[in-house]
């Protein structure tokens, strides 16, 4: 056999192996999906027959409405302060001296390297004294924190490839800070950008960890009331939401690689 049948076959089982393994970690999620259309009263598998009244109950439902409100207001608003605060905090790093922009970039990351749990309690202590507790001010801020390692990742590394003799030539030509920055700078980072704004909604969109000590009577998110249900009920509504957030996980994921590609078009052209 030649050296290039024996790379195809090593790099068909490398294949075949890394889509077995994809295939065995989403099985557990793809899961809930026949589950919520089950015409059952309780979580089985395989599902009892075929009803959308799950869907229905969360279309329907008061409590499942005002979670979602809830869990969208969240998200969008600490998607928007995370993304602008990142991005203003990877600008400034990228023009300090490394000595400097080292730990200040850590600093930046220590939601993401801490367990959520820890900084979940801290927050709450914060919070508490701060009479913020229970509150939806208090949630967007708290996920803000949480989304904003994300947006700082993905901005200083489109940051990195940027060519920042572009800047300085709008600049040498007469523009202002901000004006060679819109349209200049931004232009270029965008996909960045958008990276990590979809992943700061999403990250907010699904926790549950931080929003079980942040939530309250009027600040109770889509996750938390999930695990609620979860806890008093086994009921197939929790699938049905489940099947629902996945979908529009895949939207924004979807929505996110159209910019970028859009984006990467429009560069070279």
């Amino acid at each position: 056999m030649t050296v290039a049948g024996q790379r195809r076959i090593v790099d068909l089982a490398v294949t075949a192996i890394v889509v077995a393994v994809c295939c065995f970690m989403l099985l557990p999620t793809l899961i809930v999906i026949p589950i919520s259309f089950s015409a059952a009263d309780f979580i089985s598998f395989p599902p009892v027959g075929f009803s959308l009244r799950w869907y229905e109950l969360f279309l329907s439902s008061r409590q499942w409405q005002n979670a979602a409100a809830n869990s969208f207001t969240v998200a969008v608003c600490a998607t928007l302060i995370a993304t602008v605060l990142g991005t203003m905090a990877s600008v400034g790093v990228m023009r300090l001296a490394k000595r400097l922009a080292t730990p200040i970039t850590m600093s930046f990351l220590l939601p993401l390297m801490m367990p959520s749990i820890v900084t979940a309690i801290a927050l709450y202590r914060g919070y508490a004294y701060l009479r913020l507790s229970g509150t939806v001010p208090g949630l967007i801020l708290s996920h803000a924190i949480l989304g904003l390692p994300f947006v700082v990742i993905n901005v200083s590394a489109a940051l990195q490839k940027m060519d920042w003799r572009v800047e300085n030539a709008a600049r040498s030509l007469g523009a202002s800070p901000l004006r060679a920055f819109l349209l200049v700078t931004f232009p270029m980072i965008r996909p960045g950008i958008v990276a990590g704004a979809a992943f700061a909604f999403l990250t907010s969109f699904d926790d549950v960890v931080v929003a079980l000590f942040m939530s309250g009577i009027d600040a109770t998110t889509l996750p938390v009331q999930m695990w609620n249900g979860i806890r008093f009920e086994i009921s197939p509504a929790v699938a049905a939401v489940s099947s629902i957030l996945l979908a529009l996980s895949c939207v924004v994921v979807a929505i996110y690689f159209t910019v970028r590609g859009i984006t990467e078009h429009a560069q070279r052209s």
